[in-house]
């Protein structure tokens, strides 16, 4: 890539060396910058599906714009109160909150619109200052390194506006300014597209283990064998050889032996350095254990009984303590392996009671009917599905792997493009 002819120490720790003729400005030389006050805050009243004005928050910031659809509304007495923060085509916003730094650039508004608190509007008063560019300099690591020396050893999680306007960063002439948004805009478009066709292919893998898993578990991995039906409606047909019975014959309750901990006994614990537990796995260290054996856990009680957002069967190994959000299993003849792949993809909805907290009864459980292959067969099933599921695993590593290059691309870019270490021509 081309670089520009001589550079000169911009005299900034976070911008390093910048071309010869270019300047360093702060946002206060050139920039308008304001916020909503505190005494000018909004009760939830004034939040409005409908009305005079927009109200913009963090939660309309999408890729790079305003989302006008998702945004609320205010009243024109509540939005002419505050003229500081009316808004403008061609502003920039960017969030002083929680998450720092999100940006987004006001166009196409079709009606008054006002900020909420948590949100600079940053308006160029300057031609010498292109709106586009600044987006990208506030977006690189420029920016990032200059919130970290200002925000080092702080707790809170907030961009001052005093702080704010002190912020130096490299200006380019317009010309080139435009020419460095224009060419960001499109190589980052062009990373980014990239980066969404590797994230669907890992999404297509996950799709190809479940299919591998749930045809090896229900159906074997002989595809010649002869079929019967189960008996089980969602399951359909499976290997003709294979039994079906009921849990509690396959599969022993240890929920005996749970034992309940609140968050301040595990909060008085010294040692804590055993896996603490409870529906939806791990929730905590625990100095002490009950269990040192593999056992399978199945979620008790909880919304992910029917949404199934995360696993809700599982092996735990080791020593460990479980609560009584889980149920606790012992096989009592085959894999345990082979069973926790097999209940993870059942549909307990069916035998869950309960609403406003879902839950499923022990007695629901053990009576539930599950098919069970010969045990050596089981062990070929285990073996293969080991095998397959490595090999999809290796082949989605290598995709994160070059999900996470492009992006540090994508950083390591815009950061030396704003700073003109790549000459943009």
């Amino acid at each position: 890539m081309t670089k520009y002819e001589t550079y000169k120490d911009s005299g900034v720790e976070w911008i390093g060396a910048i071309p010869e003729h270019w300047e360093v400005k702060k946002i206060k030389h050139f920039c308008y910058v304001k916020g909503r006050v505190g005494w000018k805050g909004l009760k939830s009243s004034d939040f409005l599906q409908e009305g005079y004005a927009y109200l913009v928050t963090g939660r309309d910031f999408k890729t790079n714009r305003i989302d006008w659809k998702k945004s609320y509304h205010i009243d024109k007495e509540r939005y002419e109160e505050d003229p500081y923060i009316q808004l403008e085509n061609n502003d920039l916003l960017i969030t002083k909150d929680g998450t720092i730094g999100k940006l987004a650039i006001v166009e196409n508004l079709d009606k008054p619109a006002c900020l909420n608190s948590g949100i600079f509007v940053v308006r160029s008063l300057d031609e010498h200052l292109l709106t586009q560019y600044l987006y990208w300099v506030l977006f690189s690591d420029v920016f990032k390194k200059f919130n970290g020396y200002t925000t080092y050893g702080s707790t809170i999680q907030h961009l001052y506006q005093n702080v704010f306007v002190d912020f130096a960063y490299p200006l380019p002439s317009n010309i080139s300014q435009e020419k460095i948004a224009n060419y960001l805009d499109k190589k980052t478009a062009e990373i980014d597209d990239l980066i969404g066709q590797k994230k669907q292919l890992l999404k297509l893998y996950e799709k190809e283990k479940e299919v591998i898993i749930n045809q090896a578990v229900t159906k074997g991995i002989n595809p010649d064998v002869k079929l019967k039906d189960s008996g089980i409606e969602w399951l359909g047909a499976i290997p003709a050889h294979w039994e079906v019975k009921k849990l509690k014959y396959v599969l022993a309750s240890r929920n005996h032996k749970r034992i309940p901990l609140s968050s301040s006994e595990r909060g008085e614990m010294m040692s804590k350095k055993y896996d603490y537990y409870g529906a939806s796995g791990v929730i905590d260290k625990v100095e002490d254990y009950i269990f040192d054996e593999p056992l399978l856990l199945i979620g008790e009680d909880g919304a992910n009984l029917l949404t199934r957002s995360k696993r809700l069967v599982f092996i735990a190994k080791g020593r460990y303590w479980v609560n009584n959000h889980a149920h606790i299993l012992k096989p009592k003849y085959g894999l345990i392996d082979y069973y926790s792949e097999l209940l993870e993809l059942y549909d307990f909805s069916i035998w869950v009671t309960g609403s406003a907290q879902p839950k499923l009864t022990s007695e629901n459980l053990l009576n539930i009917p599950m098919v069970v292959p010969p045990i050596e067969e089981q062990n070929q099933i285990s073996e293969f599905l080991m095998k397959k599921i490595w090999e999809i695993t290796q082949k989605s590593e290598n995709i994160k792997k070059l999900i996470a290059l492009l992006k540090e691309y994508k950083t390591a870019l815009i950061s030396d493009v704003v700073t003109g270490k790549i000459k943009v021509t």
